[in-house]
């Protein structure tokens, strides 16, 4: 707040503030990466590709010391734990993390494999739980800060050849409301945005033509989102503007589910 209690918009800056984007190389990560970098904070991505991180380095600014990406596997605990580590020893820590990791496999459910199966949780659920974790102790010594995770339209509704990807992102839902009862009184918050239809990486070669099809048609605005259409969003629930706001899960699907059946 302005120094008379108003609101002003400096509430929505994130100027100060260092934020680890993990999965933050392609797709929705990269925008909100680049969105939060635009908002004034030192923005750092977290990935498992080391070419991908070398491109984000250099679209961040950032090929020098300290390093702005770091290749992890999140799915390891102890990967995330090493990767707290050279944080706090790089950058003094982190005040906002946003968990965009994840992954999917289209098909039946009866066809869906053990393997499968624990590939999607693993990614999905598994490692956004204990990044969580990880980061919150050392958020909450630091006096708080801003969790946000990415769920999906899948963690609303059932989805047809997506059981797993759904049981993994109704769990993020669950898990980001729990964590926001257990963390509100440190000053962490845990928030979630769940995206409707963007043509991302993850989604160009699974969704098969009729599906992008029906993607435009159920949406309230007849068509899919552009990614930067997503920072907003990403923006407000990191910023202070948000202060008050915790345990939420803000939809961003141009009005996709309240179009109803």
């Amino acid at each position: 707040m302005g120094s008379n209690g108003m609101f002003t918009m400096d509430e929505f800056a994130l100027t100060g503030r260092t934020a680890l984007v993990i999965g933050g190389t392609g797709g929705i990560g990269r925008e909100i990466a680049l969105g939060y970098q635009a908002a004034g904070a030192t923005v750092l991505v977290a990935g498992r590709s080391q070419d991908k991180l070398d491109a984000m380095a250099r679209e961040l600014g950032g090929t020098g010391t300290p390093p702005l990406t770091y290749a992890t596997d999140v799915r390891a605990v102890d990967g995330l734990t090493a990767l707290a580590d050279r944080i706090g020893q790089d950058h003094g820590g982190i005040d906002l993390l946003v968990n965009c990791q994840g992954t999917t496999v289209i098909k039946p459910a009866v066809e869906l494999t053990e393997a499968d199966y624990d590939t999607i949780l693993e990614t999905n659920l598994k490692s956004v739980f204990f990044a969580c974790t990880t980061f919150a102790q050392r958020m909450q010594r630091q006096g708080g800060g801003a969790i946000i995770n990415i769920t999906s339209l899948a963690a609303h509704s059932g989805w047809a050849n997506a059981a797993a990807y759904g049981a993994s992102k109704w769990g993020v839902a669950g898990i980001t409301q729990s964590f926001a009862a257990e963390w509100g009184q440190s000053g962490l918050r845990v928030n979630a945005i769940a995206p409707g239809f963007f043509m991302t990486e993850l989604n160009r070669e699974k969704m098969s033509d009729e599906r992008k099809a029906e993607a435009r048609r159920r949406s309230a605005q007849q068509r899919m989102g552009d990614l930067s259409e997503l920072v907003g969003a990403a923006i407000f629930l990191g910023s202070d503007a948000a202060r008050f706001v915790n345990g939420a899960t803000l939809r961003v699907d141009g009005g996709y589910l309240a179009s109803g059946i």
